[in-house]
């Protein structure tokens, strides 16, 4: 009698990168169709997603908090958030809306990829365990580098095609541009941060299971609440 031990195989956990990178795609797809379609879509796309994503936020606050007053204030608040942010985000031209969209996608970008690659301290780990004060520097390295290709961009079809004439013309606005994006990757994270401390107040890990591997339309947002109140902010002094 063979008295080998018979080796039963063991289902492997299967990756849900597929269903990650489908429902990117299906996502980005919806988004550059308003997008392209712009107008009446293009603003009704905006306040459906600072909806939905309102939603979610009331029952995060619902979970998180205990007193009926502070579920008031904090949905209240929560209105005013979403609100004032959809409103921006609605009234910027597409030139505008793509750089403000791309800032809090280059910021995420770079975070996560410096902070793999570096680690080191953790910004806030009772928020947020897997940020890093590298990935923060990394975010504010991308979104400095994507305004100030934005901005390169904006001066070259405005006819100035020379180095000298950049120089002459506009390096201060470029730079500028730099700086704005090192900001406002700091205000996106912020945003993320907000979002991360309020999922824990709540003891959820989404805000909701709409977005097949993604949680939640508030999880894909986060940062770009934040970043849309600052634009609105720089907007008015522009």
């Amino acid at each position: 009698m063979d008295d080998k031990a018979v080796e039963v195989p063991v289902k492997a956990k299967s990756s849900d990168l597929p269903k990650r990178a489908l429902s990117a795609v299906v996502m980005l797809a919806v988004a550059g169709a308003a997008l392209w379609m712009g107008g009446a879509v293009l603003a009704g796309f905006i306040w459906l997603v600072a909806l939905v994503g309102f939603g979610e936020f009331v029952l995060l606050a619902l979970k998180a908090t205990a007193s009926p007053v502070w579920r008031i204030v904090g949905i209240l608040a929560g209105a005013a958030y979403f609100g004032i942010a959809g409103w921006v985000m609605a009234s910027l031209d597409n030139y505008y809306l793509l750089a403000a969209i791309g800032v809090v996608i280059f910021t995420d970008t770079g975070a996560y990829f410096t902070g793999r690659a570096i680690g080191g301290p953790k910004i806030a780990p009772r928020i947020s365990p897997s940020k890093t004060w590298a990935g923060l520097f990394g975010g504010m390295a991308f979104a400095a580098l994507w305004l100030t290709l934005v901005a390169g961009v904006f001066f070259y079809t405005a006819g100035y095609h020379t180095w000298a004439e950049l120089v002459d013309v506009a390096w201060d606005d470029v730079t500028a541009a730099a700086l704005v994006g090192a900001v406002l990757a700091v205000v996106a994270q912020a945003g993320d941060f907000f979002q991360s401390w309020l999922k824990r107040r709540a003891g959820v890990k989404d805000s909701s299971k709409l977005i097949p591997g993604h949680g939640g339309v508030f999880d894909r947002i986060d940062g770009m609440l934040a970043v849309a109140l600052v634009v609105g902010v720089l907007q008015g002094f522009a």
